[in-house]
Formats: C-alpha cells, structure tokens, sequence
C-alpha cells in the first residue's frame, strides 16, 4: 500500500515537472487576462491541446497498475497546486477512469471546492464537466445531494451546485431525478429549453409533476 501511495506522488511530482517545462512566458496567449480577481493562481501558459497530451501520457504510462483510487490521489495531490495547468492535469487524468467512479468521489469534490482548491471559474467548470456531472449520471441518487450544496458558505461549492447538474439534465431520466431535488429550477430549464429537449426525453423529465402542471408543460413543449 504505502509503495503505492509513493508511486502515486512520484508520479505527481513528475507531472508538475513535466508542466513547468511546458510553461512559456505571457505573450500573445496570457490566461491570466481571464482570471482577475484570483490573485494566488498561477499560470504556465502551457495552453489547452499541450495539457491534454500530457493528460493522455500520463494515463498511458499508468492505465496497467492505477485504479480510480489512484487517480483520485494523484488528482488530490495536484489539486492542490497553485497553477491552473496543474489542476487541470489531475482533472483530466482522473476523468479517463469515469466507469470506475463511485459514490464517495462526490464527497471528495465537496472537499477539493470546499478547501479552495478549485477557487476559480476554470477548475470549477471543469470538474464538474468531467468528474461531477458523469458521476451523478453514473449514480443518480445522488444529486439529491446537490440541493445542500446551493446553500454552502463557499461560492465554489454553491456554483457546482448549479454547474455539475447540466450533464444529467441531458438525460430525461436525470432530470425527472433532478426534479426531485429542485421542482422548480427544473421547469425554469424546461421552459427555457422548449424545443432544444427531445420529445422522449422531455415526456421523462415531467413524469413527477402534478397532472395539470405536466398537461401545461407538455402543450408547451410539444407544440
């Protein structure tokens, strides 16, 4: 175990090595021009599709002794890093094992928005595109969770609140299970969205709404 956990660091280690020899000085491309009120990020401007490859190596070199544990670790240990580049990488490796993902992952997310280690629209963003949003597709009791985090004293879980909803939402099944938690931001979004959900999937979404709400919703999308 523990020779695995010293992998795992090493591996880390090597990674934010392998990004600061990526990085380039501010020029043409200067990340920091979007990110203005987050004074303690730092940037590499090392730049998406190179961060991505790194992602890919990392994943190929690992993919036959890893597990999703192992993923997590590595992820926690950059996470916690003070550049953009660095927390995207743990991010996108941690992704490429998403059929393993189990429930406790989306305490571990609260923990990682909660702790500030994803104190930015970016990381945010991104975590709950590739971690958040397809484990709550992935285990769909558990976006009744969601609804605590909106009242969260810390922006960042209050925004992923919102954010790692949107994957499930395109699934009418998840979003008849979004429902449950939140009736009313669901048809906001249907309503807003009339025409752009699909039929079938808009008949599922409002199965557990009271009949004259789901005759009113359903003249209005299928119209």
């Amino acid at each position: 175990m523990f020779r695995a956990q010293e992998a795992v660091a090493a591996a880390a280690a090597e990674a934010k090595r392998a990004i600061k020899r990526l990085s380039r000085p501010a020029g043409d491309f200067d990340a920091s021009r979007y990110f203005r009120g987050e004074h303690n990020l730092g940037f590499h401007n090392a730049g998406t599709g190179r961060m991505r490859e790194l992602a890919r190596s990392i994943h190929a070199a690992h993919r036959d002794r890893w597990d999703v544990n192992d993923a997590i670790a590595f992820a926690d240990a950059l996470l916690a890093d003070r550049f953009l580049e660095t927390k995207s990488i743990g991010l996108e490796v941690l992704a490429r094992y998403r059929k393993e993902f189990s429930r406790p992952l989306l305490a571990r997310c609260k923990r990682w928005l909660a702790n500030n280690h994803s104190a930015n629209w970016a990381t945010t963003n991104a975590m709950c595109g590739m971690i958040i949003g397809p484990l709550l597709v992935k285990h769909p009791a558990l976006q009744s969770q969601m609804r605590g985090w909106s009242a969260h004293r810390n922006m960042w879980v209050r925004r992923a609140s919102i954010v790692g909803l949107l994957a499930p939402m395109r699934h009418g099944w998840a979003l008849r299970e979004a429902g449950k938690v939140d009736a009313r931001r669901l048809e906001r979004y249907l309503r807003a969205n009339v025409g752009r959900i699909p039929r079938t999937t808009f008949r599922y979404a409002i199965e557990r709404f009271e009949p004259v709400k789901r005759g009113d919703l359903l003249a209005a999308g299928l119209s």
